[in-house]
Order: C-alpha cells, then sequence, then structure tokens
C-alpha cells in the first residue's frame, strides 16, 4: 500500500543530505580577478582550429540550468508566509515586494551564466517549511527558439501559488552583454479570493568581458502590481555610469495607483542594505539586509532517481566537469548535449511533427482573459485541477505529484511521456463526467 501524503512528507528530511550529491551551488565562489573572456578564447586559437568548438572559461557557465536558478527566488519562503498572514492589503504588498526584493542578491559572486535548458528539460524541487509544511517547484523548458522556461510554485497548505515564464534576449554591446529578461511572474493568495500580483524582472549584464575586470549588474526596472487593490511598485536598478556613481544601487516607490498618492519610498542596495522610507511620517528602516539572510535552498531528488531530461542528471557531467574547472571536458559534454538536440529537432521537421511540452499546456486567449494569464503563454497542465481543488490541501498536493516527481522515492507515472495537453483533456473530461 502507498504511504499517506502526511507520511511522506516525513519521510523526506531523513533524505535531504542524499539528494544533494552533485555540487549544483556555486554561489560563494570567487574566480581570479582580472581575467576575461577574449584572452581566454586566444589561448585556444590555433591555425585550422574549428571557431566552433572554441570553449568558454569555466567561470562563464553557472553549474546550473536555468530551470534551477529561477528557484533562487523563491529561497525566502517565510516572507511570503508572512506576506499570506497579513489582513491589511497595504501591508500585505509591502511584505510581497520585500519577499520579491529578497532573492536578488543570491546569485554566484562571480560572473557566471546558468546553463541553457534544452526543449524538453524539466527540474523539481522542494522545500521543508515551518510547522511541517512544504513548497513545491516544477519548471520546464517550453519553448527552445525562443528560449523560454515556464514555472509552478505552491504552498498547498496555505494555498500561496506562483506561475512565471522566464523569456531571456541575449544582446552583445561590445565590452558588455545584455540578458533582457522577458516574461512575468503571477503570485496568487487564494486565501484573499484569489488574489494576484504580477511581477517583472530587471535586466542583468555582465560587464568586461572583452577587456577590465568582468562584473555582473541588474539594471532597468522592474513593477509589481496588485490592480484589484490599486497598489504598485516601481523598483529601478541603477546601473554604474562611466564616470560617477556606484554599483547595485535601488531607487523605487509604492504608490496608490487609484489616487496617485506615492507612500513609501525604497533605496540602498539590492545586495547588501535595502531600506523603505513612509513619505507620511518621514520614518525610515531596514527593509531587507542580504548580510542577515538565511536562504533556504531547495531539495532535490538523488539523481539514480532522475529522468533523462531532468536539468541535474542532464548536465551532470558537465557540472562536474565545471567544478573541476575541466574546460575541454566541460565542452565536449555540454556539445554532446547540444549536438543530440539538434538531431532530435531536424528529425521532427522532417517527420512534420510539432513539439508539445509534457508538463505544462499553452494556455488559449479565453483562458489568459478568465484568470488573467496574459503574459504567461504557459500554464501547468494540472490548472484546472488545482483550481478545483484550493481549499482542499491534501488534494491540491495529490494534483502536484501527479506532475512529476518531486520527493525521494516518488516514481515517474505511466502517463508522464503524454503532452501536457492531452493530460489537460483528459483531467477536463473527468471533471465533466464528475
Amino acid at each position: 500500500m502507498a504511504p499517506s501524503l502526511s507520511k511522506l512528507k516525513i519521510s523526506t528530511k531523513d533524505k535531504a543530505s542524499q539528494s544533494q550529491n552533485v555540487d549544483v551551488d556555486d554561489i560563494d565562489e570567487v574566480d581570479d580577478q582580472g581575467q576575461n573572456v577574449l584572452l581566454e578564447i586566444i589561448k585556444q586559437l590555433r591555425p585550422g582550429c574549428d571557431l566552433a568548438r572554441i570553449t568558454l572559461p569555466t567561470f562563464i557557465l553557472e553549474r546550473k540550468s536555468m530551470l534551477e536558478r529561477i528557484a533562487n527566488q523563491l529561497q525566502e519562503p517565510e516572507i511570503l508566509v508572512k506576506a499570506n498572514s497579513l489582513q491589511d492589503p497595504l501591508e500585505r504588498f509591502v511584505e510581497v515586494v520585500r519577499w520579491y526584493m529578497s532573492g536578488w542578491h543570491i546569485s554566484p559572486k562571480a560572473v557566471k551564466k546558468p546553463l541553457n535548458p534544452v526543449l524538453g528539460e524539466f527540474f523539481t524541487c522542494y522545500w521543508d517549511l515551518s510547522d511541517g509544511k512544504q513548497a513545491y517547484y516544477i519548471a520546464e523548458q517550453t519553448s527552445h527558439h525562443p528560449p523560454k522556461s515556464s514555472y509552478f510554485y505552491m504552498i498547498p497548505d496555505l494555498k500561496i501559488r506562483v506561475d512565471g515564464i522566464v523569456i531571456p534576449k541575449s544582446k552583445f554591446l561590445g565590452n558588455s552583454t545584455e540578458a533582457q529578461m522577458d516574461g512575468v511572474t503571477k503570485l496568487t493568495l487564494a486565501e484573499f479570493d484569489n488574489e494576484t500580483y504580477t511581477l517583472t524582472q530587471p535586466n542583468m549584464y555582465a560587464r568586461g568581458i572583452l577587456f577590465g575586470r568582468m562584473k555582473f549588474e541588474l539594471g532597468d526596472s522592474m513593477v509589481i502590481k496588485c490592480e484589484r487593490n490599486g497598489f504598485e511598485a516601481g523598483i529601478d536598478f541603477k546601473v554604474k555610469g562611466f564616470i560617477g556613481g556606484g554599483y547595485n544601487a535601488i531607487q523605487g516607490y509604492i504608490k496608490d495607483s487609484k489616487t496617485g498618492e506615492t507612500i513609501y519610498e525604497i533605496t540602498g542596495k539590492w545586495n547588501e542594505i535595502m531600506y523603505i522610507k513612509n513619505l507620511k511620517t518621514n520614518e525610515s528602516s531596514v527593509f531587507f539586509d542580504c548580510s542577515k539572510a538565511n536562504p533556504l535552498k531547495p531539495k532535490a531528488r538523488d539523481i539514480s532517481e532522475q529522468g533523462q531530461y531532468e536539468s541535474r542528471k542532464l548536465w551532470h557531467d558537465v557540472i562536474v566537469a565545471l567544478a573541476k574547472r575541466d574546460h575541454e571536458v566541460a565542452t565536449n559534454e555540454k556539445f554532446k548535449i547540444e549536438d543530440e538536440q539538434r538531431l532530435l529537432a531536424k528529425k521532427r521537421a522532417e517527420d512534420g511533427v510539432e513539439y508539445y511540452p509534457k508538463l505544462f499546456t499553452r494556455l488559449d486567449p479565453k483562458d489568459q482573459v478568465d484568470n488573467g494569464d496574459e503574459l504567461l503563454e504557459y500554464i501547468i497542465y494540472k490548472d484546472k485541477q488545482l483550481r478545483k481543488d484550493i481549499n482542499d490541501p491534501e488534494k491540491l498536493t495529490k494534483d502536484i505529484f501527479e506532475v512529476a516527481p518531486i520527493l525521494p522515492g516518488q516514481k515517474f507515472s505511466d502517463a508522464f511521456e503524454i503532452p501536457g495537453f492531452h493530460k489537460d483533456n483528459k483531467d477536463n473530461q473527468e471533471q465533466q463526467v464528475e
């Protein structure tokens, strides 16, 4: 007989250490100063060499896929839990802003680029929260050209849900590169009658890639909105100027868009200390101190339990080589994965077959408008069932576990390989029968 959900939750705590058998955490790694991409590439140039096989220096590649990198933003769950407990709409909104701002400092100290997910790659993980609660995360690469990473996060016991999509667009800017982070995050607090928040991202810059010291910056602006309550936050991420200015500064506000009144001002540095000032009382306080933060890292199943296209297993040999700073092996293993993807894409084109995600399904226009998902494009295929079961944490948890294995010991279902939209249609038919 299968264990109950409550027993399954408890059993995962004893297996937490077993799931970290691949070192993907290079947050505190600092590479040698003064290195740059151009010099590393020049070292590899030989007469007649294949430029397509030139290796990127190891300090450019992060030891995790973008699908896992997204989960960095979810490592302060207790702030989100607190927001969900506040009855005052403005206080709740401020706490949501604090939660979203708390994750940007969780990134490698050196300039790192996460591994580009391949089409159909997926990643799942979970967090053990206080009072025995758990949070679950599922992400899948739903498109390759252009790259689109879709993700889902939920704390079933509190009816907190996050849906999102990241669409990075890279630009070469001379001595810098820009990753324009298109897409949107949608936070839903079902406890407050499905109160929703939309959140965008700042863009990312790598400076000094050809000469000088390499530096990572967040730039431009992001916006957080709750249309129902009329509150809006705008945060500008300041990039260092050519002559003056410093790094990592922010300047922002929280306002009531219904009245036009600016209520709070937010300043400081996104990777150090941020401050909030009440413009009515002129009182300032620390909004978030990164030095005192204690991010809760996600837990993932052991490599031996993972599927072929699960991020840590897919990139295992690349990650191991990167950890050893073995340029040649890392590049060869990376090319093996990418070459296989090109062959699969070619075969689909020859056969006239369209690729469909397994864990997410493309939203139709009506669902986008009805549910406020206009910018998501894809949604977890169990979406309708999750909405139906929103007031039953046990059923919600079961629904999530049916999408993909998340906890240690869970197995892939027979229907896992079936495209998400087929499984979604089957769920809808079963609901109609009920």
